[in-house]
């Protein structure tokens, strides 16, 4: 088994970290206790050193860029987002926590001309896209339900993750443009791909061979 000795590992919760934690302990990384139980955040490993931390994805960079963490697992559209970055790598793309950055809509509505009001909780990816466009927005800032914004006249569109599209559909809008393909990434602080290179780099690796095996028609991405 490698030496993945002590690392510090920030974990994006949810529906990433329910995927993540098999991949893990193939890694010979689990926590001492079931994290599903648990109101804690932060976890001890069963062997190795390693803690373990549970938090919202948009947190993991900054705790990786600070280096409070060593490695993060979180999502590309969380990355895109984060406006930080110059102290950390991203280094493989896990292809879990797959589904796709798009704008949507109701039915017939006319985007085509005049500035938009764009509902989202992406803020920067968002401007970025309409202004690689060439198109006059006004972004209008949500945490949560962007759905709803077009059917209050909040908003003419949205922009959000989608991996069904049942919800969108639930709600009487339609997928449109695709932004991003979006998946779970490993990043890690640039320091400690420097101090600790041994541990990181076999954690990398194990995991891209996991990536590989469970996609020998993909493998790894940078």
């Amino acid at each position: 088994m490698s030496d993945h000795s002590g690392l510090t590992i920030a974990l994006n919760k949810g529906r990433i970290l329910k995927e993540f934690l098999p991949m893990l302990a193939a890694c010979g990384i689990e926590p001492s206790e079931d994290m599903s139980a648990s109101r804690k955040l932060v976890f001890d490993s069963r062997t190795g050193g390693h803690k373990l931390v549970v938090m919202r994805g948009a947190d993991v960079p900054t705790y990786v860029e600070y280096g409070a963490a060593d490695v993060g697992i979180t999502g590309k559209d969380t990355l895109m987002e984060y406006e930080g970055g110059s102290h950390f790598y991203e280094r493989l793309d896990l292809n879990i926590g797959v589904c796709k950055l798009m704008t949507a809509a109701p039915p017939d509505t006319d985007l085509t001309s005049g500035r938009l009001r764009v509902a989202t909780k992406f803020v920067n990816v968002t401007r970025r896209y309409f202004e690689a466009q060439g198109r006059q927005v006004s972004i209008i800032p949500l945490s949560g339900a962007m759905e709803i914004a077009p059917l209050m006249d909040l908003a003419d569109c949205i922009v959000d993750i989608v991996d069904t599209g049942n919800t969108l559909k639930a709600n009487g809008l339609v997928a449109l443009d695709t932004i991003a393909h979006v998946s779970s990434r490993v990043i890690v602080n640039r320091a400690s791909m420097k101090t600790r290179f041994d541990a990181v780099q076999n954690l990398i690796d194990t995991l891209r061979g996991q990536v590989a095996a469970a996609n020998p028609l993909i493998g790894s991405k940078p």
